[in-house]
């Protein structure tokens, strides 16, 4: 099978996008890993997949796999990237578009400036809706690690998210506790894990260890927005903060629980390809 594909870029944060708007592309997990082996395939973080819509109020389905094969509700930094696609392909005329995720409706609009705001949803807290295994919500959880305690807020932005506070990033233990933590027995799915330094209320910086990557990422936006709502919740930071990443800044507004966080950056086409899946 010969797949077309584009790669993409947002932050850092690769992609290989893959349109199916028009004929089905089915990829099994071992072709997942492929198209996102560094060596052996094309290489990204995320292969991101656009088809059909299947619910009335959206114009395409966004469909998100992790390098390691296994589908994801949700990617903050692939939605940026899959609107600017499916625009640059003339797939959708207005800059506004609905895109249909396993967590539910996502809206993207394109900026004149280039950049790309997406609504990324309410966020989620209560311990079943993470998951994280916990008697009740709390705004710091315990979990034993071989390094110690760690204690983290826990929250869903259509994936699972962990946000440790630390004083520095550049001498957080990203490389032995984001690991620890994002195969926590406390954690049945998993999740991500942010390390998150607030400079200022407008401004915070972030590390994140990213599941199903097994690695840092340069960025990532739900795990931007979830450390932005922990640091809302713990009352360190405003209702708009620029996150600044290793790969570069997001603007993140969140008004308090129950309204959705949003979220702003770029997003860049790199080149198109085909490879023998």
């Amino acid at each position: 099978m010969i797949v077309g594909f584009t790669k993409m870029q947002a932050l850092g944060n690769d992609f290989v996008v893959i349109d199916a708007t028009r004929a089905p592309v089915a990829l099994a997990p071992g072709q997942i890993r492929r198209l996102a082996d560094r060596r052996r395939g094309v290489g990204c973080d995320q292969v991101l997949l656009a088809e059909p819509p299947t619910r009335p109020d959206a114009d395409f389905r966004y469909r998100i796999f992790n390098a390691d094969g296994g589908e994801v509700g949700q990617c903050g930094n692939g939605a940026r990237c899959l609107a600017r696609f499916l625009r640059a392909r003339g797939r959708i005329a207005r800059d506004t578009v609905r895109l249909e995720t396993a967590d539910g409706l996502l809206t993207a609009v394109l900026e004149p400036d280039g950049s790309v705001t997406v609504d990324m949803g309410v966020p989620r807290l209560e311990p079943d809706a993470v998951p994280i295994v916990a008697a009740a919500r709390a705004p710091r959880y315990r979990l034993e690690t071989p390094y110690g305690t760690a204690e983290a807020a826990a929250v869903s932005m259509g994936n699972p998210h962990l946000v440790v506070a630390v004083p520095d990033v550049e001498t957080a233990p990203v490389a032995t506790l984001g690991p620890a933590l994002e195969r926590h027995p406390l954690l049945p799915e998993g999740a991500n894990v942010g390390f998150l330094q607030v400079v200022d209320r407008r401004h915070a910086r972030l590390r994140v260890h990213e599941r199903g990557v097994g690695a840092e990422t340069p960025a990532c936006g739900s795990g931007a927005c979830a450390a932005v709502v922990a640091g809302r919740l713990w009352g360190l930071l405003d209702a708009e903060v620029t996150v600044s990443l290793p790969g570069g800044a997001l603007v993140l507004s969140w008004d308090g629980e129950g309204e959705p966080v949003r979220m702003r950056g770029p997003a860049e086409e790199v080149y198109e390809g085909r490879i023998a899946l």
